[in-house]
């Protein structure tokens, strides 16, 4: 690939970029942009003022509104996605991790823009999809896609590696990391733990209060079901090293779950939910279980003890490395690049 060609990775601002603890978007743009930069792309990260990236930074808000409450998110991002179109004629790529709301521009500036859809938060914004369709899409998993998109390719998340070293031994516990919300089943791993007489760590934020304080809260006895909170890399390796299983026992479709490939790479098999992606990133019976209810999970917990730590990790470095994922972004640049070059003539541009 060219190293001449500009690309503007377009990063979300509600966390820095990487994250400090939670922020799976966050976390995937700063991937994509240091493995660019490694193959010698000239990148520029369009991402919170406090990141932390070998490319050029560029930024217009000084942290994340996550982080400083003070900030006010709409303001924010509506300063933050503009800062990175009025730039659009610098590159020649914007490459967009920011949702449905960066697609309003796209049709405004001459450079092409690549959006990476990180989900679909609701049905309500289907129609800024609709209206933009014919854009160029990349999807994070074969299984979440909408019918009708400009998909280019699948492009699976990458990890990295050296920040999820294989552990040495296994442990005991059970580990959820995660979103504290009904969508990722921290009530039903609750239940597996309880029925496998399994302690439970639970870590991440909590992201819907009311059902924290009606389905979590009340099971909390630091004995068997235990919060941790937020987690960074570092705590999560902790957890990692002294864990039988994560279980994601998610109640909707997975779009992608980082933090499965991140299991693996430390070598903990994962039990999880067969809806949407984790049949993809999980392979049964070789790097965990898909399980359809708590009963299965729990069943599942008697065959745990056959996986292979080093096969789990494997499967990481094959299909959810940073290298993999920055070849399959290079592919659909490439053809970005070409069906720009087909559409225009290049005394237009």
């Amino acid at each position: 690939m060219s190293s001449k060609k500009r690309i503007a990775i377009l990063s979300p601002v509600a966390w820095r970029t990487p994250p400090r603890q939670y922020g799976a978007w966050e976390t995937v743009a700063g991937n994509i942009t240091e493995g660019l930069v490694a193959r010698g792309w000239d990148v520029t990260l369009f991402a919170s003022g406090d990141s932390i990236t070998r490319a050029r930074l560029h930024s217009v808000v000084a942290k994340g509104y996550e982080e400083d409450r003070s900030i006010d998110p709409k303001v924010a991002e509506y300063l933050h996605i503009a800062e990175a179109f009025e730039h659009a004629a610098e590159f020649d790529l914007i490459h967009s991790h920011y949702d449905f709301m960066a697609l309003g521009y796209t049709r405004l500036v001459e450079t092409p823009v690549l959006t990476t859809i990180h989900g679909f938060s609701s049905p309500q914004i289907m129609a800024v999809y609709e209206k933009y369709r014919a854009g160029y899409f990349v999807s994070i998993s074969d299984s979440d896609r909408a019918p009708g998109l400009n998909y280019l390719a699948t492009v699976y998340n990458g990890i990295d590696l050296a920040l999820y070293p294989q552990r040495t031994s296994r442990g005991e516990d059970l580990i959820f990391i995660g979103r504290i919300h009904p969508d990722k089943g921290v009530h039903l791993a609750i239940e597996t733990a309880r029925l496998s007489g399994r302690r439970l760590l639970i870590a991440g934020i909590v992201q819907d209060a009311n059902y924290f304080r009606d389905e979590v809260q009340p099971h909390l006895d630091d004995q068997q079901v235990c919060y941790v909170g937020a987690v960074d890399v570092k705590q999560k390796n902790d957890l990692f090293a002294g864990a039988f299983a994560l279980l994601h026992l998610n109640t909707i479709p997975e779009r992608f779950g980082l933090v499965l490939a991140e299991a693996n790479a430390a070598g903990v098999p994962v039990i999880a939910m067969d809806l949407g992606s984790c049949r993809e990133v999980i392979e049964h019976g070789a790097t965990g279980f898909l399980v359809s209810d708590v009963c299965g999970a729990v069943k599942a917990l008697e065959d745990v003890p056959a996986i292979a730590d080093d096969a789990c990790r494997r499967r990481v470095q094959e299909r959810f490395s940073i290298a993999t994922m920055v070849e399959g972004y290079e592919r659909v640049y490439e053809r970005v690049f070409l069906l720009e070059s087909e559409r225009k003539p290049p005394q237009s541009r």
